[in-house]
């Protein structure tokens, strides 16, 4: 039967794939936007790859701010679930952490606060892998897993990783003190990759346009856990059908890829094009970071790897992942085909 979801920040580039799929499902969606002009630009991205256009009947749009009680009881009005995406995800780490942390954490309250004041149960939440890895080693070599959780108070700690990791306690913090009126599952994605649904796609694919640019001389040697984005997407849906689902964390991640086997997986969709792949020492990235904040982020990772455990995802979810070197290929040719490098 089909449902009504509520997704909040329908416009961002997870947002619109999950949208996607809930519309190619028969499911009617409710997205909130910042204002009407992005409600009409997420409707023209829906138009275009829809397999069938008439499903954007099934689309409405409301506007919200996360800093904002203003329409979100209006918003949770016959609404069946909400998955609540909305959250800032800047490149360049702000000097104040709390022009990120406020809204990611005051967003997720609203949003559950506004659900259960409306009796709507059911909840997904859009969290982060920095929420699980963020200035914590496991013990012994073993993987992380969702019983991991972030050090928020770490100094190795950006404040785009505090706002996720405290946003995601807030939200279990409110569910336990609710008295059970919420059902929520968290989804915890790793560095999302894959082709966009329109050119307003966020900060993660910059890290492939960085790529593409060839703007660095080396490369820094840091790697990251990735996913496609169609993954991530998918066990946002699949959550909503899956009652097991009910009060667990999902970490949702394909493999982990160095900075420099992002910049091979490019040049092999694109051999033609010029593409750094020669790493830099650590030094050299350290040196750097003292003038550059977006390097400055990164010099805690300067040659960690990590290991993740995704068992939930794949059992719980049956996610079967995309092999994310083709989606950085995927995403690269996206990108170089619609002029953006």
């Amino acid at each position: 039967m089909p449902r009504t979801v509520l997704v909040t920040g329908a416009t961002g580039y997870i947002a619109k794939h999950i949208v996607l799929q809930l519309l190619e499902r028969g499911d009617r969606v409710r997205g909130s936007v910042r204002s009407e002009k992005r409600a009409g630009d997420l409707r023209a991205s829906l138009q275009t790859a829809l397999s069938d256009p008439t499903k954007l009947h099934n689309l409405s749009t409301v506007t919200l701010d996360l800093t904002s009680d203003d329409g979100w009881d209006a918003a949770m009005v016959d609404v069946d679930a909400v998955i609540h995406t909305a959250s800032p995800f800047p490149l360049v780490q702000p000097k104040d952490e709390n022009e990120v942390i406020r809204p990611a954490v005051d967003g997720a309250l609203r949003a559950l606060r506004a659900a259960q004041a409306a009796g709507v149960r059911r909840v997904v939440l859009t969290s982060s892998a920095v929420a699980v890895i963020t200035a914590v080693r496991p013990s012994n070599g073993r993987a992380y897993t969702e019983a991991d959780w972030s050090d928020a108070s770490s100094p190795a700690a950006t404040p785009y990783a505090k706002s996720k990791t405290l946003a995601e306690r807030a939200a279990w913090d409110f569910v336990r003190d609710s008295g059970g009126s919420i059902d929520l599952t968290c989804i915890n994605p790793t560095l999302v990759v894959g082709p966009p649904l329109d050119l307003d796609y966020g900060t993660s694919i910059e890290v492939i346009e960085r790529v593409l640019r060839a703007k660095d001389p080396m490369l820094p040697n840091v790697g990251f856990g990735t996913v496609d984005v169609r993954d991530v997407a998918t066990a946002h849906v699949q959550a909503l059908d899956v009652p097991e689902s009910i009060g667990q964390r999902v970490l949702i991640n394909d493999r982990f890829m160095w900075f420099a086997d992002m910049a091979r997986a490019v040049k092999t969709a694109l051999p033609d094009r010029k593409i750094v792949t020669r790493v830099a020492p650590d030094f050299v990235v350290r040196f750097l970071g003292l003038f550059d904040r977006s390097i400055a982020t990164i010099r805690n990772d300067l040659g960690k790897s990590l290991s993740i455990d995704t068992t939930r995802a794949r059992e719980l979810l049956g996610i079967a992942f995309r092999d994310t070197r083709q989606s950085v290929g995927e995403t690269a040719r996206w990108l170089v085909d619609k002029g953006r490098v």
